[in-house]
C-alpha cells in the first residue's frame, strides 16, 4: 500500500478540479487545505475503508 496518494477533487468555492495529496496511513482524517486556484480554505474529510478505497469529501470550511 502506498503511504501517499493523489486525489482529484472539485473546489467547493470556485469549482475548479484540483489535486490533493493524501496520507493513506491513517484511516480517517479531517483537515483544512487551501485551494491552489482561489486560495479559499477547503475542509477535507478523508476515509479509507477496509478494501483500501479512499473517499474524499470536500466542503467549504464554514459549513
Amino acid at each position: 500500500m502506498q503511504i501517499r496518494e493523489e486525489k482529484r477533487i472539485s473546489c467547493p468555492y470556485c469549482s475548479e478540479v484540483i489535486t490533493v495529496l493524501l496520507d493513506t496511513s491513517v484511516d480517517e482524517q479531517h483537515y483544512t487545505e487551501d485551494c491552489s486556484v482561489c486560495c479559499q480554505p477547503i475542509a477535507l474529510d478523508v476515509i479509507i475503508d477496509a478494501t483500501a478505497a479512499t473517499e474524499v469529501y470536500a466542503r467549504q470550511e464554514n459549513e
